[in-house]
């Protein structure tokens, strides 16, 4: 049978009174002395193991224990305080059952004297097991209460069948009231600790993204600075290095170093293959790729790009992982780094235009008028003056094309005062040389390092200010060079004065002259009889007269070879074969060859 508090205790007699009074005033002095220990307590869970002590204390009970409700509203053993299990200290009660559940539904004390026997509430299998396990018979259950809301409920039990006394059930009452209290302090302390660190972690996390962006403004200042004042990479460079505290390196479209910085705690380490790795990774994803060095540096690298064209890299490579506001702040400067160069490269191709221009316009002038003074002016102003650009440089590369040859030129024609660009499709310069011969062999060597390739040069000393007729001996010049072989070499025209006749126009009669009084009887059999005589006298003797080698380079038979010879000593005369008329027939066969190299056949 379960009792709740309302049932009465009786006490008689006047010394029973006088020792009940006396007992309660202990009682009431332990419950505030238990209180006010409670008052200054503020972990939840220090108060939870004070409040099962000090009651355990308080009633005398072999145990005491105290659940909470959870979110479902079933109590779970929270603290505890006498012998007991590991099992029973993780107990369960579900939701409106058990003794518990009989206090929570009154809001009022409610004990048994025998648990096993007691009926009126709902029991647990399992939990009634585990007090059967435990030994315990007697249980006094009181509310905690806070407000209106039941929180838990605090429970004293004995192993022996017993009562409570009314005074015990409005004792253990009264300190679950303060309790309660206590522990919901308890709660609302723990809630607003809670806050608090959150409220501070969330200042902290404001705190750096504050110094991040204000971090971010000064590098957009300092990147809107250089754009601004025409800055170049190593400003940009600088600009991250005061920032960033590691390496900077800025390379081009060609993945040469044009600016490096660094704040002196990193050293520049040389890694290029995890570089050209990370490198491809950032073109190939837009992004800027972060990757660890040997040396335990962090190496990330933005790739700089304009649409699809590729124009460098930028690499920052310190000790410190690399922060996402980081990552934003390399990927921008890699598009300001970009900006720069297309605006570097738009500039440099408007000046080569104009150049350019100037070129066409002087070659295309008339010799024997004078340059007009806008020409002169507009030459003057780029620091050229055309009066004296005396020597006229053809240039030709088998594995580059003509633009990418006509922009080295384009960059070194400051050097020498001159003006570059491309004319009739080859490129040309104009410039000024006290020896022509240094010019073109430093040209040569400069463009070949340049280039990284093979590359033919040419330079003619203009004469009567006929720059025309110095590119068409240039470029003609170049065609008979690449006619005989040569592939990688600076000269003048004057050391091909011997193939004058071929690519001088000038002297195209003296060529025509030459061939026929030469070659004529051979020529015009060929065009009569459709033969190869000239052809067979000419591979006669590029292999020195021996027979069998000519045939073999004819595909003929030697009989054949024969006949044919004995033709041509039918046609020039016997003597054909002798020193001075075979120099003059080789010659005359080799420049009808480069001719028709230059001009075509026929």
């Amino acid at each position: 049978m379960a009792h709740s508090d309302s049932e009465p205790a009786g006490a008689g007699g006047q010394g029973e009174l006088a020792a009940y009074r006396l007992r309660r005033e202990r009682e009431l002095s332990s419950l505030y002395a238990t209180v006010r220990s409670l008052t200054v307590l503020g972990e939840v869970d220090q108060v939870l193991l004070s409040i099962v002590r000090e009651a355990h204390e308080l009633i005398g009970s072999d145990f005491v224990y105290l659940s909470l409700r959870d979110t479902a509203g079933a109590l779970v053993l929270s603290a505890s305080a006498g012998t007991i299990s590991s099992e029973f200290s993780s107990a369960r009660m579900p939701a409106g059952a058990g003794l518990g559940g009989w206090v929570i539904e009154t809001r009022a004390p409610v004990w048994v004297s025998d648990y096993r026997h007691a009926d009126g509430f709902h029991r647990d299998p399992v939990f009634d097991r585990l007090v059967s396990d435990e030994g315990l018979v007697a249980l006094l259950g009181v509310p905690l209460l806070v407000g209106e809301r039941v929180i838990g409920v605090l429970f004293a039990a004995d192993r022996t069948e017993r009562p409570y006394e009314k005074d015990e059930v409005a004792l253990l009452s009264a300190f679950a009231d303060h309790a309660a209290t206590a522990l919901n302090n308890a709660r609302l302390y723990d809630e607003s600790r809670v806050a608090l660190q959150r409220l501070q972690d969330a200042y902290r996390v404001i705190e750096g993204q504050v110094a991040t962006m204000e971090r971010a403004a000064a590098v957009h200042e300092a990147l809107t600075h250089v754009v601004l004042t025409g800055g170049g990479p190593g400003d940009i460079a600088q600009s991250l290095v005061d920032h960033l505290e590691g390496v900077i390196t800025i390379r081009d479209r060609d993945d040469e170093v044009v600016a490096t910085r660094s704040p002196g705690v990193v050293t520049a380490g040389e890694d290029p293959g995890l570089e050209a790795e990370l490198l491809a990774r950032a073109r190939r994803t837009g992004r800027c790729v972060h990757g660890e060095g040997s040396d335990g540096t962090v190496l990330s690298v933005a790739a700089i790009q304009a649409g699809g064209s590729h124009l460098g890299s930028l690499s920052l490579r310190r000790r410190a992982a690399t922060e996402s506001a980081d990552v934003r702040m390399l990927e921008r400067s890699a598009q300001i780094t970009g900006l720069l160069a297309l605006l570097r490269d738009a500039r440099v191709e408007a000046e080569e235009r104009v150049r350019g221009e100037l070129l066409m316009e002087l070659l295309s002038h008339p010799p024997l008028q004078p340059v007009h003074p806008a020409l002169r002016d507009r030459a003057l102003a780029r620091g050229v003056d055309v009066d004296r650009l005396d020597t006229l440089v053809a240039a030709d590369c088998h594995d580059r094309s003509t633009a990418d040859v006509v922009r080295e030129l384009h960059a070194l024609s400051a050097e020498f005062s001159g003006l570059a660009g491309e004319f009739l499709g080859r490129a040309t310069m104009l410039l000024r040389a006290e020896d022509a011969e240094t010019a073109v062999r430093t040209l040569h060597q400069r463009l070949r390092r340049r280039l990284g390739t093979p590359v033919l040069v040419v330079a003619d000393r203009i004469t009567g200010h006929d720059r025309a007729h110095s590119y068409t001996l240039a470029v003609r010049c170049l065609d008979v060079m690449r006619s005989l072989g040569e592939t990688d070499r600076g000269a003048t025209t004057r050391r091909y004065a011997m193939y004058g006749l071929v690519f001088d126009p000038r002297r195209a009669q003296e060529l025509e002259g030459f061939v026929t009084d030469s070659l004529g009887p051979l020529l015009d059999y060929d065009r009569r009889r459709a033969t190869d005589l000239v052809s067979t006298v000419a591979a006669y003797f590029a292999h020195s007269g021996n027979l069998s080698r000519t045939a073999h380079a004819l595909h003929v038979h030697t009989n054949t070879l024969l006949k044919r010879l004995d033709r041509i000593a039918a046609l020039l005369g016997d003597d054909w074969r002798s020193a001075d008329s075979a120099l003059r027939l080789h010659l005359a066969v080799r420049l009808h060859q480069l001719r028709a190299v230059l001009d075509g056949p026929g």
